[in-house]
């Protein structure tokens, strides 16, 4: 007889863990008794062979017998990952992959890179040849677009610090304009791709390598001043939550150009400077204005366009989403997708991965005040299985990034949301002629360590806003100040430590360059028996 799961002998996230490797569907809204049965459950149904599993399986069996035409498997680190990190986040002295030197951590480089592209790697085409193109071009890039690299180093660290609703990617490019719920400009944090509950240490530690690998590229600055920008982020966080703190202003606070420092009112004057009709017409319309343009960007897929309705509408009525007049056709009144598109050739971590566009009729009925809709495959989080365990936990892809946007931004796009399309996850989100990043490469020094410390406000804010619209159940604020003191030892400890991953991220670079000249990211890894 199986021994049966006491609720009480294991916390929710130890039983969520469990549940997560059982693939149990509906677990995160399950109680901690629920969680027990479901496992139970599957238990009892493995032991008597019902199970889609192996799990039962005699060691001592021979081993199947392997054709010609049965494929390896790929070989994958992702358990024995999750297991370093539970040991580290338990105080376990582990060796860690930052530990790597030579020609061993060439290896480690390589592999993770590969087990992270492996569905690109595996089905080729432009977009991710381009994307590993542009990792060997630039290491600002590589630093984008290898996140799960950069975390593995990470696996269990800072288990003891207070935990948030982290962005997961921080960089300068990943603060920027976009739509509020309004249509109003608003600026912030604006990709939430990799958001996911961590200690908050390790968003500014992503952060401070950001800004410093990113003012060496686009600033041309030496490592002093790298330094300087890179504290001014710090700095401009530890301000910002004393702040909200004392205050509690966090869901009060959108940064709009009536109200955002100088060199955020002129990016948000840049971006608004070309109105819709003209962007529309210059990235997007066709000759008649009806539908989109082939070009080398964008790849119309005009039969679907009923299909991708009837989605649309049904993400609607899903989200209870209030449609504004600006989205309703003037000639029917209601909803109606002109056209759809597939985007080529955007992103850098998600180059490569589906995206579509869709053509919404605007009032005028002309064209000229179309809306554009984006659906983006949404991913793994990178810090799944290397954050320390919580008990706040959130399953799926795109709903897991809807969940941080609807945290991190007050009143952010009305249409952000998670879909379901072929069989995949995507995440939903209107496209503004206003929405982007600002131009790094036109900032002055001074205006670098402002804008650095702008941005280090706006995190701040996302992760004070843990507890107000987040799972989290206790005051952030009090805790993560606490964490800080003594204010200067932490930060030069967080300087010294961002340093030390800036030197690795150079190097690895060198590695990662060195194995695509030799075509290293042609195949993946596989298991051969």
């Amino acid at each position: 007889m199986t021994e049966k799961t006491d609720p009480e002998a294991h916390t929710r996230a130890e039983l969520m863990d469990q549940a997560r490797e059982a693939d149990i569907s509906g677990r995160n809204s399950m109680s901690k008794k629920e969680l027990a049965e479901a496992l139970d459950m599957r238990a009892a149904a493995a032991k008597e062979g019902d199970a889609d599993t192996d799990s039962d399986l005699d060691p001592t069996d021979e081993a199947p017998v392997v054709t010609p035409e049965a494929k390896p498997d790929t070989a994958s680190r992702v358990e024995a990952f999750r297991d370093l990190s539970r040991a580290r986040a338990r105080g376990e002295m582990v060796f860690l992959p930052r530990h790597l030197t030579g020609h061993e951590r060439r290896i480690h480089v390589r592999q993770t890179i590969r087990e992270d592209h492996e569905t690109r790697i595996a089905r080729p085409n432009s977009d991710a040849r381009e994307k590993f193109a542009k990792l060997h071009d630039s290491v600002f890039s590589f630093f984008r677009g290898t996140s799960l690299l950069f975390y593995r180093d990470l696996a269990g660290e800072d288990a003891l610090m207070p935990t948030v609703l982290t962005l997961g990617d921080v960089h300068p490019e990943n603060f920027g304009v976009m739509p509020s719920a309004d249509d109003v400009p608003i600026f912030g944090v604006n990709d939430f791709d990799e958001a996911f509950y961590a200690p908050f240490t390790w968003d500014l530690k992503r952060g401070a390598v950001g800004f410093m690998i990113a003012a060496e590229a686009e600033g041309g600055m030496d490592a002093d001043k790298q330094r300087r920008v890179a504290e001014e982020f710090v700095r401009g966080y530890v301000d910002a939550m004393r702040r909200y703190a004392t205050d509690a202003t966090e869901q009060q606070g959108q940064m709009r150009q009536d109200n955002a420092p100088k060199v955020i009112r002129q990016l948000i004057e840049d971006k608004t400077e070309e109105g819709r009709d003209a962007w529309l017409a210059r990235k997007y319309h066709d000759e008649q204005r009806r539908r989109f343009r082939a070009d080398d960007e964008h790849v119309p897929i005009s039969s679907r366009t009923e299909e991708f309705q009837a989605l649309f509408e049904q993400f609607i009525a899903d989200n209870d989403i209030e449609l504004p007049d600006r989205a309703l056709s003037g000639e029917t009144g209601a909803l109606k997708v002109k056209d759809v598109c597939q985007r080529l050739g955007q992103g850098t971590a998600s180059l490569g991965l589906p995206r579509y566009y869709l053509l919404l009729e605007g009032p005028a009925a002309d064209g000229s005040d179309d809306l554009i809709i984006e659906f983006k495959q949404a991913r793994r989080s990178a810090l799944a299985g290397l954050a320390p365990p919580s008990e706040y936990v959130m399953d799926g892809s795109a709903e897991r990034i809807t969940h941080a946007q609807g945290v991190h931004l007050v009143r952010g796009d009305r249409f952000y949301g998670a879909i379901e399309l072929d069989g995949k996850s995507f995440m939903v989100r209107e496209r503004a002629p206003y929405r982007g990043d600002i131009d790094l490469d036109d900032l002055s020094k001074k205006e670098w360590r402002k804008y650095a410390r702008t941005c280090g406000a706006s995190l701040a804010q996302s992760h004070a806003l843990s507890d107000e619209a987040g799972l989290v159940d206790h005051d952030v604020e009090p805790d993560v100040l606490e964490a800080i003191e003594p204010e200067e030892l932490f930060v030069s400890d967080l300087l010294a430590w961002s340093e030390a991953a800036l030197a690795r991220v150079k190097a690895d670079h060198e590695h990662f360059k060195a194995d695509h000249d030799l075509g290293a990211f042609t195949s993946v890894d596989r298991v051969f028996r």
